[in-house]
């Protein structure tokens, strides 16, 4: 290998033209983007989940009628979601004790990442049907999103980008490990 092979590349000499734009490189979202809508039209994520493992399914923690696992594409690092392990697409259809134990997981979502991920707050929320947000409509959730003083950045408002700090088999890790044994 000659010195000329080693040379290091100054950006300013390579093809196209320099912008004062920064590159957030996702690689790990080509997934998503690859598979489309298609694949939820089949295969129900929040049905499959609970035959995984923890690790696979990204699930932190199980309870009689329903589940808590991360969102596999996060709005904030510690994004959780509380499922019910039966298969509807509304609240409304939840059985009394779906309704307790989603209740009773969101608090101690809470608390865990209160303690785990020292977060100022929280937005809750369930979106029902496609037209109100729901990404998985047919399959009820709870969204459960932490939320820090300092988390937003113009990243979501300018470039519809959003820059998660940790990852996702890390943040399930630390959320997993800090549930309550019940």
């Amino acid at each position: 290998m000659t010195d000329d092979d080693r040379r290091v590349e100054v950006a300013a000499e390579l093809a196209g033209v320099p912008d004062e734009f920064q590159r957030l490189w996702t690689p790990h979202r080509m997934a998503y983007i690859q598979a489309g809508p298609e694949p939820l039209k089949h295969d129900c994520p929040f049905c499959a989940a609970p035959g995984k493992t923890d690790e696979e399914g990204l699930i932190v923690a199980r309870g009689e009628t329903a589940y808590v696992l991360l969102n596999l594409f996060p709005y904030n690092s510690g994004h959780l979601l509380v499922c019910p392990y039966r298969h509807f697409a509304t609240y409304d259809d939840a059985t009394p004790e779906e309704v307790a134990e989603i209740g009773a997981l969101t608090q101690v979502a809470m608390r865990v990442l209160r303690t785990v991920a020292k977060c100022d707050g929280f937005n809750l929320g369930m979106n029902q049907g496609t037209v109100a947000g729901a990404g998985v409509a047919e399959h009820l959730h709870q969204h459960v999103v932490p939320r820090w003083a300092t988390d937003a950045n113009f990243f979501p408002i300018i470039a519809k980008t959003k820059a998660l700090p940790q990852l996702l088999g890390d943040v399930r890790q630390a959320v997993a490990d800090g549930w309550p044994v019940i």
